[in-house]
């Protein structure tokens, strides 16, 4: 797996990896049969230290009921589904049935198909289709980034208080910072970025794991 944490150097990133519990065997054959497969999308998976910290979020969370936007071949939905309590299940949003297929063998192999259930559409269909009720405790964003404030608006309100929503690429590999930047992609996370932090209906912290992780705590 090529991912890793940006905004640190090559050596102390190998470093916290180093004295973080590692991926285990199923998450590094599926990292390297995704690398194998999709070479140039690779980016897409998380970093294993951000897969990491996303399984100890979630059970510190003690969360029964997640949702995850943006699935591509399932790497951190598994990490999800494993922090998840005893009858927990969590419902993945992806538009891509060949990336989830690879998803799909590897939640079989995890022992996590009874646990999961894929949903294949655009993601904000599938969210507005959802009842407008407080129904998940844990939530995690890592899709097409021109929808993330439209993301964030659809699944505050379906989120429990006490619950979690994680944002992956919140720094948008350092562009957020860049004011003349006029990438679409880098506007609107920036947006969402800039709404969420306005938010009273949360408290957050933004990160530097990965590509930049939120990390909100729902009133």
């Amino acid at each position: 797996m090529t991912r890793r944490s940006e905004q640190i150097s090559l050596h102390l990133n190998a470093y916290l990896t180093a004295h973080s519990t590692p991926p285990d065997a199923i998450l590094r054959e599926l990292a390297t049969e995704t690398a194998e497969r999709y070479p140039n999308e690779i980016s897409l998976q998380v970093a294993p230290e951000l897969g990491t910290f996303l399984t100890l979020l979630t059970r510190v969370s003690r969360g029964r009921s997640g949702l995850e936007v943006g699935t591509f071949t399932g790497y951190s939905s598994i990490c999800i589904a494993r922090g998840l309590g005893a009858g927990g299940r969590l419902l993945c949003c992806d538009v891509s049935d060949e990336w989830t297929s690879v998803a799909r063998k590897y939640w079989e192999k995890a022992g996590l198909t009874d646990r999961i259930e894929l949903r294949l559409g655009p993601a904000l269909d599938t969210l507005r289709s959802l009842p407008e009720e407080k129904a998940f405790d844990v939530a995690f964003i890592d899709a097409d980034k021109l929808s993330y404030p439209k993301y964030w608006t659809e699944l505050v309100p379906r989120v429990r208080s006490g619950g979690l929503i994680m944002v992956d690429n919140t720094f948008s590999h350092g562009r957020v910072l860049d004011a003349g930047n006029d990438n679409p992609s880098v506007i609107a996370v920036r947006t969402m970025n800039d709404h969420a932090a306005a938010d009273d209906r949360v408290e957050l912290i933004m990160l530097p794991i990965g590509d930049g992780l939120t990390v909100a705590l729902k009133h």
